[in-house]
This record gives structure tokens, sequence and C-alpha cells, in this order.
């Protein structure tokens, strides 16, 4: 069986992130973005122009007039949705195809993981933008897994699919680590923010060890209720099934996430705009 570190190391596990993402993603985290540079170089992607052109001309804007230009959307959409989409099109193009999961399922989850988190920074007065991100990727790790382990991991999934609640302890047993570690070294790999790793790496048991990563426990909430959803638990099952322990810890009660619905659930037509 092969280990963390040896999955890590393979290049056929660990797709490299394309060039201009990784400029983009490296000039949205400076201190003072530069807009010109930015603009200049969505202008280099038409994969990454046409999505932010989707994302600005969409329903939820509600706009009279159509956005035809990279440099109107920047103005309309702002810099932390910028960052948000370049993420996801950095990770959704690296990830093209994976043997054993559906991926327009896949990222519909993790845009809700996302949404979730975003809802849950802001009750903690985290950064909101930042809470997102690392909703959205919080899984890659899963996909990573799949590259790398597909054989080993084959009988696993028809056990414990890759999106159930009880995911993550399966991993562990049969592994000896899950795909929040993988994830972890995926964004490490990518030189992503240092918080966002901590978070990713630490997501599955947000306070072991007495350490407290309150970006690591909106991630492991976000995911249980979305997780929780795709198993179409019931309300009582909810109830049952919350992990109390975290969310008391950062100050969040079971109606903070249960009382109706947080979130406007993701639709198809969201995942294609990201893929």
């Amino acid at each position: 069986m092969m280990t963390l570190d040896e999955l890590l190391a393979s290049n056929t596990a660990l797709p490299s992130i394309p060039k201009i993402i990784a400029l983009l993603l490296n000039e949205l985290d400076q201190d003072e973005p530069d807009l010109r540079k930015i603009t200049q170089l969505i202008n280099t992607d038409p994969v990454l122009a046409t999505r932010l052109l989707r994302l600005a001309n969409s329903a939820q804007f509600q706009l009279s007039n159509k956005i035809g230009s990279v440099t109107e959307a920047l103005a309309l959409l702002g810099l932390d949705q910028v960052r948000s989409l370049a993420t996801a099109a950095a990770v959704a193009g690296a990830f093209r195809s994976i043997p054993g999961m559906d991926l327009h399922h896949f990222w519909r989850y993790s845009l809700d993981v996302a949404k979730l988190s975003r809802v849950l920074g802001g009750i903690v007065r985290k950064n909101q933008s930042a809470a997102f991100t690392a909703g959205l990727i919080h899984a890659t790790g899963e996909l990573v897994i799949h590259l790398g382990l597909k054989k080993e991991i084959e009988g696993l999934d028809l056990m414990v699919a890759p999106l159930a609640l009880k995911r993550a302890s399966a991993e562990r047993k049969l592994l000896g680590f899950t795909y929040a570690d993988v994830g972890a070294g995926f964004a490490r790999s990518w030189q992503f923010p240092q918080a966002t790793v901590d978070a990713l790496e630490h997501q599955c048991d947000p306070f072991e060890n007495d350490v407290c990563e309150p970006m690591a426990g909106i991630l492991h909430l976000a995911s249980w209720r979305a997780r929780a959803k795709e198993a179409n638990l019931e309300q009582q099952e909810l109830i049952d099934n919350f992990p109390d322990v975290v969310a008391l810890t950062l100050g969040i009660d079971i109606d903070m996430v249960l009382q109706q619905d947080p979130i406007d659930w993701t639709s198809r037509s969201e995942v294609a705009i990201m893929v």
C-alpha cells in the first residue's frame, strides 16, 4: 500500500497548476493587487475569461445590460469572487477525468460546502472569502486519492461512497491517511496560503492535540451538513449526528446550521460555469 508521502511525491497523482492561473492567484494574494495585470492575465486565458463573463451575466446579478468585457466583469464581481473563480478554475482544470468519480456531482457538493463555509465564517467573524475558497477545495484530496490509488480503493468506494459521512474514518482505517491529509499536501504543493493548508489538514478533527483551528472547524461543520444532505438525512437524524463539540467550540449552535437552509443549494448551471 502506498504511503501518504509516496502518494504526494507521485507525478501522476498531483497535477500541476496552469501557469496563467498560478500567476493570477499570486497577484491576487498581493497586499495591493494590480488590476491592470489581473485584467491582462485573464485576457490571455480564453477559458477563464469566458467563465468570468458567464458569471457576470448569470441570473444572480439580474442586469439589464450584458457584460461584454473582462474589465466590466471585474468591476461588477470584485476581487474576492475573481479569486474564488480562479481557484475553482485551477482545481477543476487540473482534474478533468477521475476514475470512479462523478465530477459534476463532486463540484456541486464542493460548491455547497464553499457556500456553507462562507456563511459560517461570517458567523464566527472569519474571512468569508478565505472560508469560501477553503470550502471549495476541501475535498480535492479525494480526487488525488482516486488518481493515485484507483485499485486500492475500488472496494472502499463500494462500501463507503466518496462523499459519505464516514468516508474519512474509512480511509484512515484502510490507507492510514485521509483526503484531508492529501488535500493539505496538494494545496501546499501549489503554494496556497498556509492558513488554507492548515484548515484542510485539520478539517476532520479540528481540535486534535488541543490545537484550535477555527477555519478547520468551519470546514468540518460545512462538509458535515453538505454530506448529510447527500445522504438525505431526516431532521431527527441531523440532530442525532450533529458535531456538537466542534460547533460549541466555535460558538455555533445547531439552529445556526440547521434552522432553515442557510444557502441556496447549488444548481447544475452553477457547476457548468466552473467546469
